[in-house]
């Protein structure tokens, strides 16, 4: 019994906070309650799987992340190549956004 509640400590130990959860949880939340995802949700979306991909903590934003996906009904390759075409024709960001770089 004792294995396992060390086991279970150390893993709750090496699970790290993310620098912006705080934010990042804003923003998944508002993208939980989109039913017609603009092209900014699908690119907040996608920056967010990328950032938590392999991320060793944050596991509620890691599983509506992908809530998120399923309802909108896509593949991760799928929302990739929406956001690709996105960004190749033009800003998804509003000017107020230049100059942040909130990919860490």
């Amino acid at each position: 019994m004792a294995e396992g509640k060390n086991q279970k400590e150390q893993k709750e130990q090496k699970e790290q906070r993310h620098p912006q959860y705080t934010k990042d949880r804003q923003i998944l939340n508002e993208l939980l309650g989109q039913l017609q995802p603009n092209n900014r949700n699908y690119a907040d979306l996608a920056r967010l799987m990328i950032r938590y991909q392999g991320f060793i903590g944050a596991r509620d934003i890691q599983a509506d992340l992908l809530k998120v996906l399923q309802s909108w009904q896509l593949s991760q390759e799928e929302l990739f190549a929406k956001t690709r075409a996105i960004h190749a024709v033009g800003k998804v960001y509003m000017a107020q956004d230049e100059g942040q770089d909130d990919w860490a």
